[in-house]
């Protein structure tokens, strides 16, 4: 039995989506993935701090017109209480039985309003919350604290609720990211949007991360590069994303004399052909949360470098799925990157074991399913 018939005659559950906006980022194409997935039994509702992005054209597609709550560039205004009084009004003349909040600025609005309301809340925690100050830090952990129940993407972010801001175990949950494969092999099966460069033969090691923040490490992988080529070993690099980081780090490739085989591809709207195109990959930063370049890299069934940081262990089994090294250690990511190069055969296991991986744990199906269980739980309905 399908479980929207299981469900007919029913109160549909009303949901709200609540994010700060739809910009192309890991949080908002999870959102996005909610929206279509979960069943038709849900009366679903989208909110937003803006209503701005790329993929709100997805949303409004699904029909759904996000109600807005914006804070006018600043949580320090009155304006955010009369937002969170706002958002307590409609809850209510909505009749709200859950919200599920995705970000740090919009916990700040709904936490206090769902509770204000008489909704349940549940706060999603995707990342270490590495990029906080203090403060934000105390105010997250306060609304996390607030809420009936947590979602956690990876287990170093359960643990990290657990040992450092007290929440008990009961009230967290560890739900993976999911992935379309379906979707991603489609988008791969497109092609190349844009031109790449002529790699000459050699292998190519290709990083996917925003160019914003110091977090992602893109300097270990040029000092890495340099590395192996002061030993002769020609590994070209396919750098892609942008932000104001990037001259430095094209400073940098000149300054360490590997500036010819690193090239900068900027924003690409054809990642899904580009790691069909390369070697393997490689995630260096000192910190992340579920990381959908890795899911990405391994749902093309390459063997991923990454650093032992946030929910990266918990896709990589070192020497299994790919290898694992020590955040800032340029050294070990030159040594990894030396292994795979000496045995394609493993390589191309490991490639292999990724794709599987991504196949058989981290389904979109699967995703969209544990979500509907926790939601029905957290509201009080009984499982489907």
């Amino acid at each position: 039995m399908r479980r929207e018939d299981a469900r007919m005659g029913q109160e549909p559950l009303r949901l709200v989506q609540f994010t700060r906006s739809f910009h192309i980022g890991g949080t908002e194409v999870q959102v996005l993935e909610l929206l279509r997935g979960l069943p038709s039994s849900y009366r679903l509702q989208v909110s937003v701090l803006e209503e701005e992005g790329p993929l709100m054209g997805s949303v409004w597609k699904l029909g759904h017109a996000p109600e807005v709550f914006s804070l006018e560039g600043s949580l320090l205004k009155p304006n955010t209480l009369f937002q969170i009084h706002r958002m307590s009004r409609w809850l209510k003349a909505n009749r709200v039985q859950l919200v599920h909040v995705h970000d740090f600025y919009s916990s700040i609005v709904a936490v206090p309003a769902a509770k204000l309301a008489g909704a349940k809340v549940i706060v999603g925690r995707l990342d270490l919350s590495h990029w906080q100050g203090k403060a934000r830090r105390l105010l997250h952990a306060r609304m996390t604290r607030m809420a009936d129940h947590v979602v956690a993407n990876a287990e170093a972010i359960r643990q990290l609720l657990i040992h450092e801001e007290g929440l008990p175990a009961s009230r967290i949950s560890v739900i993976h990211n999911g992935l379309d494969l379906q979707r991603f092999d489609a988008r791969a099966a497109e092609g190349l949007k844009a031109a790449i460069p002529d790699t000459g033969g050699a292998p190519t090691v290709i990083h996917v991360a925003n160019m914003n923040h110091p977090v992602k490490r893109q300097e270990d992988l040029l000092l890495a590069l340099a590395m192996l080529r002061h030993e002769g070993t020609k590994l070209n690099a396919w750098l892609v994303g942008d932000g104001p980081r990037r001259p430095a780090l094209e400073k940098m490739a000149q300054e360490l004399g590997v500036a010819d085989g690193v090239h900068f591809l900027g924003h690409r709207s054809d990642v899904p052909a580009l790691y069909g195109q390369a070697t393997f990959g490689v995630l260096c930063s000192t910190a992340e949360g579920m990381s959908n370049a890795v899911m990405e890299g391994m749902a093309a069934g390459l063997p991923m470098v990454v650093t032992r940081v946030g929910g990266n262990p918990d896709l990589i089994t070192d020497g299994e799925r790919g290898l694992v090294v020590e955040p800032e250690r340029p050294a070990q990511l030159a040594q990894a990157f030396r292994r795979l190069l000496a045995n394609p055969q493993e390589a191309r296991k490991m490639g292999k074991a990724a794709r599987g991986f991504v196949a058989r744990e981290l389904s979109l199906e699967k995703m969209v399913r544990r979500h509907d269980a926790l939601y029905r739980q957290v509201a009080g309905l009984p499982p489907g």
